[in-house]
């Protein structure tokens, strides 16, 4: 176990600045990164038109932040999974069926979220 380090600004800005590189990383190398930020800025666009109330877009800003997550837990699974497991392995591919299992779950939780929220509108 590693000895207990003091509290340093100077590291928990690199920290950030490793966030920063995972997210670059993210949407540098991953299709599906572009995909759900397409969607993402779409509803964002939708959500301007229609002039939702503050709780709308706390739903639509929390539908959005879950699916991105998913998507960058999924794609961390999967690095770590080819890299523990670069050849073919059942528990690899289950392992990595259950992540992108995951992401699907957000994305029709988040479909739900905005139809519960623009179908009223369209409907009117």
């Amino acid at each position: 176990m590693k000895p207990k380090q003091s509290f340093s600004l100077r590291d928990r800005i690199k920290s950030f600045d490793y966030s920063i590189q995972g997210i670059v990383t993210f949407f540098k190398h991953e299709h599906n990164a572009w995909i759900h930020a397409v969607a993402a800025v779409s509803v964002i666009a939708l959500g301007w038109y229609y002039k939702l109330n503050r709780m709308e877009w706390c739903w639509i800003t929390l539908a959005i932040g879950l699916v991105l997550m998913a998507e960058m837990f999924n794609t961390a699974i999967e690095y770590l999974t080819d890299l523990a497991s670069p050849e073919i392995h059942p528990l690899a591919k289950k392992t990595k069926d259950v992540a992108s299992g995951a992401v699907l779950i957000a994305a029709l939780v988040a479909v739900v979220i905005g139809l519960l929220i623009f179908l009223p509108k369209w409907l009117s």
